[in-house]
């Protein structure tokens, strides 16, 4: 039985979608089906009902997932204690949201690492709730989660259920991103309703724990006939470039970024809603020394836009 194929399933579970994995795992989505065929086949039971709404798991499909995250997260305990025993391997891996001040942590941690030595590094960009999934379940040593404060609640209370620790990294305000050649970036001051004149491009991946999907939407503010989902950061910025009636809400970007993409960041009246970023990790874990270096340049990266005026 091979034990890759439990986390192919793993990932069918979260996304309740065989294509969506496929991406996800990045493999082919006829390979994907056949994986979990012949891990069906292997165990003796169906693991997956297919219908019109993607996938779920059927009863002793749920049982066999349980044991199979059991087994991922041993897996993973056994790979980091390897890692350790051997000085010469940097062994890293984390799961983040779509933040541009991280990403810029990121860049810097492994641009610091020994391109002599082995490297073994996993930077997976993805949305809260299947970060703190790849936590939970072993596939990730630390992730990085980003929620609206109105919501902390649910988030705090779902973290604990996975037994994860939580620090709090920052807690920021959303600032207005578009081109430079919006019509409002040259505007003396700018306030919602301006720019929900415009039309949006938002996360289209964004999850709640214990909160339903049609709550979530009747709760988020903006009209969804003026927005663009797009779930590739890169491809937003894109966007945001190329289609100067696009703007988006972010964390505070560094310079650098917005003069490659021709970008302008602007504080927005009537914005009222705070975010926090908070770093998580299974209880009792150990940070190893990468793991430190990494904080201490994620935490270099958000201070160097974290004090800067924005007008």
């Amino acid at each position: 039985m091979n034990t890759l194929h439990f986390k192919y399933a793993v990932e069918v579970e979260q996304t309740r979608s065989i294509t969506q994995a496929a991406e996800n795992l990045y493999m082919a989505q006829p390979n994907l089906s056949k994986a979990i065929k012949e891990l069906e086949d292997s165990l003796g039971i169906i693991i997956f009902e297919r219908n019109s709404k993607g996938v779920t798991p059927t009863k002793k499909g749920m049982a066999f997932l349980e044991y199979a995250k059991n087994v991922l997260v041993q897996i993973g305990k056994m790979e980091a204690l390897a890692a350790e025993d051997n000085a010469s391997r940097q062994y890293f891996n984390l799961a983040i949201p779509r933040g541009s001040y991280i990403a810029n942590g990121v860049t810097r941690f492994v641009a610091a690492l020994d391109p002599q030595k082995e490297m073994d590094v996993n930077i997976k960009e993805t949305n809260s709730m299947d970060a703190i999934a790849g936590v939970s379940e072993g596939t990730f040593n630390l992730g990085i989660v980003r929620y609206q404060s109105d919501y902390e609640k649910y988030f705090l209370d779902y973290m604990e259920d996975k037994n994860l620790c939580q620090d709090l990294i920052w807690e920021f305000e959303h600032l207005a991103l578009f081109s430079k050649k919006h019509p409002l970036a040259q505007a003396p001051e700018l306030n919602r309703e301006q720019m929900e004149a415009y039309v949006e491009i938002v996360h289209g991946d964004t999850a709640v724990p214990y909160l339903p999907a049609q709550d979530l939407r009747r709760c988020e503010r903006g009209k969804e006939k003026h927005r663009i989902c797009v779930y590739e950061r890169g491809s937003q910025f894109d966007m945001l470039t190329d289609i100067p009636w696009t703007y988006m809400w972010v964390s505070p970007i560094p310079d650098a970024l917005l003069e490659r993409y021709g970008l302008v960041q602007r504080r927005c009246a009537g914005q009222t809603a705070r975010y926090k970023d908070v770093l998580i990790y299974p209880r009792e874990y150990k940070f190893t020394e990468l793991d430190k270096k990494f904080v201490d340049q994620l935490y270099a990266s958000k201070n160097e836009v974290a004090f800067r005026e924005y007008r």
